[in-house]
């Protein structure tokens, strides 16, 4: 009986901690990351088409379109799980992306050289998809930092904070701008 009391008078108390808020947040996180991941992979799940069609008209390009294959691989190898999202592994992630968007970018400007790949409307197809994928991770990276920073902040404020330490509820990082994306690109004509 001194049990079933105990527990009813401390129901008030953790209905109003915000533990299912903090659980709500933490999940709303977990599916944004999902969602990002889900853009990159659309990304991936492109590259192989892109690479086929290149290589048809570009063969002797094969340098390039090896470092292609090889990022997609790095890529496809670092994956992380939600609820081990930390600074390091968004790095790590990150980091695998960028290369695999560095590889991307010396591909495309092959079609510069190859008037006849430009022409190719399966590469054009493909090239537009890509560019709309790209737009796809911008928007999907950008509402993730925005729920991760609407749990951030919730776990922050104050009572939270007592009660996010106590059931071992973490910040979420963020995805930061690449290196030197502050500056704008020096054109030259």
């Amino acid at each position: 009986m001194k049990k079933l009391i105990l527990y009813l008078l401390l129901i008030p108390l953790f209905s109003s901690c915000g533990y299912n808020t903090m659980v709500e947040k933490q999940e709303a996180v977990d599916a944004q990351w999902a969602q990002v991941e889900n853009v990159y992979q659309r990304r991936a799940d492109l590259i192989p088409n892109l690479v086929a069609t290149v290589k048809g008209y570009a063969s002797h390009e094969s340098e390039t379109l090896q470092a292609v294959v090889e990022a997609r691989s790095k890529v496809t190898q670092t994956t992380i799980d939600a609820s081990s999202l930390n600074a390091e592994n968004i790095k790590e992630f990150q980091a695998a992306q960028d290369g695999l968007s560095s590889a991307l970018s010396r591909l495309l400007v092959i079609q510069e050289s190859y008037p006849e790949l430009k022409a190719n409307e399966n590469f054009k197809e493909l090239q537009a998809q890509l560019e709309g994928t790209e737009n796809r991770i911008a928007v999907e990276r950008k509402k993730f930092n925005d729920t991760a920073r609407d749990y951030n902040t919730y776990i922050r404020k104050f009572p939270n904070n007592m009660f996010a330490g106590m059931f071992d509820f973490e910040p979420k990082p963020y995805f930061e701008a690449q290196k030197g994306a502050e500056s704008a690109p020096k054109v030259e004509f």
